[in-house]
């Protein structure tokens, strides 16, 4: 199963190729289009798929063996089908747009992800050393400060000062 980028590229190279532009405008719908859903694409293409979808599919199909897409796309002028083409050609290079646009947020996301990560282990690297010398300054000072509780440091300690 082909993804919604390869189905449109595929219309939209169906309609570059050689030949009458209405053979080209029915082969890229069966071929291509025929298997997509609005739903698979970003909800600001819907429309302009369905109103293409519409372009051409909206005439009973009248002969013995034509669908509804063969119908249309006999009763339209070569105007009308260049038009109906040039809308699906746009359709195509405003996914490749918008999926371009959701790479680079991803991009921008991760390398944004990065650079928080990087200060972080950048400040903590250098918080480390400081707080290690505080600590052990902490710990000498607490040694140097402890209190005299027994008698005879207290003796020791007056005489001395004496």
């Amino acid at each position: 199963m082909s993804t919604t980028w390869e189905r449109l590229e595929g219309a939209a190279l169906s309609l570059a190729r050689s030949g009458p532009i209405k053979d080209r405008l029915t082969d890229a719908y069966r071929q291509h289009l025929a298997q997509l859903s609005a739903e698979e694409l970003p909800e600001s293409l819907r429309g302009e798929f369905r109103a293409c979808h519409e372009a051409l599919t909206h005439e009973p199909p009248l002969l013995r063996g034509e669908d509804a897409v063969r119908a249309t796309v006999r009763k339209m002028s070569n105007h009308e089908a260049d038009e109906v083409a040039c809308s699906l050609v746009r359709l195509f290079a405003a996914l490749v747009r918008e999926a371009a646009r959701a790479d680079a947020r991803e991009l921008l996301r991760a390398e944004l992800q990065q650079t928080v990560t990087a200060a972080a282990e950048e400040a903590r690297d250098k918080a480390a050393p400081v707080v290690s010398e505080r600590l052990l300054n902490g710990a000498a000072s607490a040694a140097r400060h402890k209190r005299i509780t027994a008698v005879p440091q207290v003796i020791s300690r007056c005489a001395g000062e004496a």
